[in-house]
């Protein structure tokens, strides 16, 4: 089993990463392997809506998003970590996950996400909702912990006397790979929930 974890910040080492190594740390515990991907360094453009994917199946720009594309095809859940900048995630970070989500065509129903939201003080609850609905569009199961998944610092380090921050990253991770091993047995035991043929609408017709 595993899981792919993507860091939206740019710094190396700051208080995003040792939430999400709280969460890494747990699931490899739990016998999950974990792929740790830093994107908030990369120079990554957001998507121009030219439907390139929808014609050939990847992403016209030939650059993360496609290396990630691969990973998350064969992770069992991913979770996404996110400074807070104006009380939203990382515009690095929107601008993969835009092209992440909509380019790649393969089925994420039942591939467990979960969010981390890092910030000196506010804003937490806000990014936490913004990344969490890449997982409710895409049939995702959404695992939660003991409270919002936010972790608070504001220099490097400071992260690390957020006690209860960190152990609702260790509650995550925990209740992430029960997720991921029930969901697991449910495939086997009954396979995917039946899909309906997609109906779209513009609300007026």
């Amino acid at each position: 089993m595993k899981v792919l974890i993507i860091n939206g910040s740019p710094r190396k080492g700051g208080n995003t990463t040792t939430a999400l190594a709280e969460v890494a740390k747990v699931l490899e515990q739990n016998d999950i392997e974990v792929v740790n991907y830093q994107v908030g360094v990369k120079d990554i453009r957001g998507c121009t809506a030219c439907n390139y994917c929808r014609l050939n199946g990847h992403c016209v720009f030939d650059d993360d998003v496609r290396v990630l594309s691969e990973i998350f095809a064969e992770a069992d859940g991913v979770v996404i970590g996110s400074p807070v900048y104006y009380a939203s995630a990382n515009g690095t970070l929107i601008s993969l996950l835009d092209r992440l989500f909509y380019s790649t065509s393969f089925d994420k129903r039942m591939k467990v996400g979960a969010s981390v939201a890092v910030a000196r003080r506010g804003g937490c609850s806000a990014t936490f909702d913004q990344l969490n609905k890449y997982f409710t569009i895409s049939g995702m199961p959404v695992a939660s912990s003991q409270y919002w998944n936010s972790v608070h610092g504001r220099t490097p380090g400071e992260a690390e006397q957020d006690l209860e921050g960190l152990q609702t990253m260790r509650t995550l991770a925990h209740n992430m790979a029960f997720l991921i091993k029930s969901i697991a047995l449910g495939r086997e035991k009954f396979g995917l929930p039946e899909r309906e043929a997609p109906v779209a609408t513009h609300f007026i017709r």
